[in-house]
């Protein structure tokens, strides 16, 4: 059982930054694929990007290419987003998941089988 909760999530100005992080309960969080995933009403949860379980490799949403950094440090369980250059369409519901699928990548929200409660991001313009 992996129990996962968000934080870093606010409100900043378009072109603004901020970092979102994950903590995981657990011993066993290298063996689990990290992503993160976000959400706006009445549309699907969307894919932004994930990691691999020891950080080796990872992907993103072509919308977060170049803008958003996923990292994870196994030691202290933590997976974080970094998000610069933010935009308006950037608001959502920020999810962060852990997969225990050893095939890559993960970027539908079913092969995830842990999610965190969420947290807000709003960028304004």
């Amino acid at each position: 059982q992996v129990q996962l909760v968000e934080s870093g999530g606010g409100l900043v100005q378009a072109g603004g930054s901020l970092r979102l992080s994950c903590a995981a309960s657990g011993r066993t969080f290298s063996r689990y694929a990290m992503g993160w995933f976000r959400q706006v009403p009445g549309k699907e949860r969307e894919f932004v990007a994930e990691i691999s379980g020891r950080g080796g490799s990872s992907h993103y949403a072509d919308s977060v290419e170049g803008r958003f950094t996923i990292s994870r440090d196994n030691p202290t369980n933590t997976s974080h987003l970094q998000m610069n250059s933010l935009k308006p369409e950037d608001s959502a519901v920020y999810y962060c998941a852990a997969a225990a699928r050893t095939t890559r990548p993960n970027k539908m929200a079913w092969e995830y089988d842990y999610w965190g409660q969420g947290t807000q991001v709003t960028v304004s313009s």
